[in-house]
């Protein structure tokens, strides 16, 4: 139970920081945090949960990390299913308290692309630029492929563990870089579903891309990583 309470907290942590960076800060004119500011905000959110409860649960927070380590050989199918449950009832929990904050402000709206946070393709958003449906699930697949291979590299035992939540935070910060403009970022199917449910109509109805894009991708960072990059000894590093 500790285990599924780390993640529950954890994933609770990563909604509210970074979908509560994107709702509250980044969009204040002249002062806002912007784009660099959200992304960031997702990788510290990431980052301080490893080192605060990752000793528990391996610090997961995420569906795809959790399929991706199952395939890697790193996480027991046992605890699978259960690991995503708490990851999505925090997601959701932590979606409801922005979205009660949020009704207490003036002109808060569900309305549009990207509203309340929410993942979306084919509809124009920043910079009136849309992007496919297969551009979509591409960037998702390919981002959450190497967020695992990053993920399996900076854990791995001959890896120094000390700097891994560092490493896994600044992965995370670096994909939301890329891919806010084109899907306002998910690679974690938790953090899809928690914004959707309280926006409902275009983001319950594209939810499935963002489930399955990212799961995909976290299966063949796995995959890569165990199959092509694990090592049986560690190498030196080159003076």
């Amino acid at each position: 139970m500790k285990k599924l309470f780390a993640e529950f907290f954890g994933t609770f942590w990563l909604v509210f920081g970074g979908c509560g960076s994107a709702l509250f800060a980044a969009g204040i004119p002249d002062s806002g945090i912007g784009i660099l500011g959200v992304a960031f905000a997702f990788g510290l959110t990431v980052l301080t949960m490893a080192y605060a409860v990752g000793h528990i649960s391996g610090g997961h927070f995420n569906p795809a990390v959790s399929f991706g380590l199952f395939v890697g050989g790193r996480f027991p199918a046992k605890d699978l299913i259960p690991y995503i449950v708490a990851q999505c009832v925090g997601a959701v929990v932590a979606a409801g308290c922005l979205y009660t904050i949020l009704n207490g402000a003036s002109a808060f709206t569900t309305e549009g692309p990207g509203a309340f946070a929410s993942n979306f393709y084919e509809m124009a958003g920043y910079h009136g630029r849309s992007y496919s449906m297969g551009a979509a699930f591409l960037t998702e697949f390919l981002l959450t492929a190497f967020f695992l291979i990053i993920i399996m590299g900076a854990t791995d035992k001959f890896a120094n563990g000390k700097f891994a939540g560092i490493a896994i935070g600044l992965a995370l910060t670096l994909i939301h870089l890329i891919s806010i403009p084109i899907t306002n970022t998910s690679v974690n199917p938790a953090r899809s579903l928690s914004q959707a449910v309280f926006v409902g109509g275009a983001a319950m109805s594209q939810l499935w891309l963002f489930w399955v894009a990212p799961i995909l991708g976290g299966i063949a960072g796995g995959l890569v990583y165990k199959f092509l990059l694990q090592a049986d000894s560690k190498v030196p590093l080159a003076d």
